[in-house]
């Protein structure tokens, strides 16, 4: 793959080192997309927006020195150039970054790159050897695939919010916008497999991902249910339909999950309550028996998690091999000395806000590894730096473009 010299200060070492990305995205499925890789070593050129930049950047509160903590979540790693490129001055330059790029990626609905020639089929017709990576609502074929496509509004129509929620509320999405980054992590694999495939080719492809498709994915053995029986689940709160116990239990102080997951977890969970009637009991025998009888058998369980804290029940529950782990609140799990050990939470300085914690990286090499390398980027803050080092633009020519509104250049 073509080889960008690059100014960025800060290079990874991971295993996409040398691969130039020129990402074309915002808010959260394709920027979680491309941090990935930039977490791995890739150069990532974020184009923004001069004026607006990335939707995100709005978002909040909080805000830490007016920057959005939903946009610090998903940008580090990246170099932020404010470029305008439906105007003529803005498109030189973006056509020019894209004949050194090795990758696309882009999250606009379906159609619009191509009203401005700049889909895949223009593209790739330019440069044969680019992978093209499109996310959307509804991706780049069939009947709906012109339709804007949002998290809440992918989760209820792919089925997912359907199953989330008790049996007696209404249907609730999930707490994190589960298909937006779904469909960031289904991007990163079809980047790397198209990566793969070009190794053999030589050839670039155009990788589609839509959030739906991610959201129809992860619907795993629910679908699975439904495709054997033809009869849609239902919502079971923190039930699962088929293993017993499984379900969250109040404690002397507070909420345990329980996840007992096959017949020898379950006879050492009634060793552990002191339950050998229960052990015996030829209803609870069986995983299959169990979820059969669960009414009755969570009577049981509940009954006897009550008269016990939560941490003494998963001490003496952990200590013998069943599953378990208290309800906790997301900065106790992110205090969790296991997460800490793990760099799971890191720090990088940026230079308005100071120390700035971000989340580690999830993926751990033992060879390449990843790495939290540099903040999330200030709108524009390398502009002059990308046009001057990588395009070999003088600084006069620069400062017109600035003054004309094609692009936005941060100064310090």
């Amino acid at each position: 793959m073509k080889k960008t010299p690059g100014i960025f200060s800060n290079p990874g070492t991971g295993p996409l080192a040398g691969i130039t990305i020129l990402d074309l995205t915002r808010v959260l499925s394709g920027p979680y997309c491309t941090m990935l890789a930039a977490d791995m070593g890739a150069r990532v050129i974020k184009i923004e927006h001069p004026r607006r930049g990335d939707d995100t950047r709005t978002w909040g509160p909080p805000f830490l020195e007016g920057e959005s903590s939903y946009y610090l979540s998903v940008n580090r790693n990246k170099e932020s150039v404010a470029l305008d490129y439906t105007v003529p001055e803005g498109r030189v330059v973006l056509d020019a970054l894209i004949a050194r790029a090795d990758v696309i990626v882009e999250n606009f609905r379906s159609g619009t790159l191509d009203g401005r020639g700049l889909g895949y089929g223009a593209v790739s017709a330019r440069h044969p050897g680019l992978i093209y990576v499109s996310i959307s609502g509804f991706g780049h074929t069939g009947p709906r695939r012109e339709e804007a496509g949002y998290d809440a509004v992918i989760q209820a129509e792919g089925g997912l919010m359907s199953v989330t929620g008790a049996p007696d509320s209404p249907a609730v999405r999930l707490g994190v916008a589960i298909a937006d980054i779904a469909a960031g992590m289904f991007a990163f694999q079809g980047m790397l497999l198209a990566m793969i495939a070009k190794g053999r080719t030589g050839k670039g492809q155009h990788v589609d991902i839509s959030l739906l498709d991610s959201c129809a994915a992860l619907l795993t053995y629910q679908a699975g249910r439904y495709l054997a029986t033809g009869v849609s689940p239902s919502r079971l709160g923190n039930k699962h339909a088929a293993i017993a116990p499984y379900n969250t239990f109040a404690t002397a102080d507070g909420v345990l999950v329980l996840g007992v997951g096959n017949d020898d977890q379950f006879q050492r969970f009634c060793l552990v309550a002191g339950l050998p009637e229960v052990a015996a009991d030829p209803r609870f025998a069986t995983n299959s028996g169990r979820v059969q009888h669960i009414d009755a058998l969570e009577v049981i369980v509940n009954r006897v998690l009550a008269t016990d804290t939560a941490a003494g029940w998963t001490t003496r529950l952990r200590n013998t091999g069943v599953p378990c782990g208290a309800v906790r609140s997301v900065g106790e799990a992110l205090e969790d000395p296991q997460i800490l050990a793990r760099a799971m939470v890191e720090s990088v300085v940026h230079p308005t806000i100071g120390p700035l914690q971000v989340l580690g990286v999830p993926v751990k090499l033992s060879e390449t590894p990843g790495s939290v390398r540099t903040p999330p980027p200030r709108l524009g803050e390398h502009t002059a730096a990308v046009l001057e080092g990588d395009l070999g633009y003088s600084r006069e020519r620069i400062a017109a473009l600035a003054a004309s509104g094609a692009m936005g250049v941060l100064r310090t």
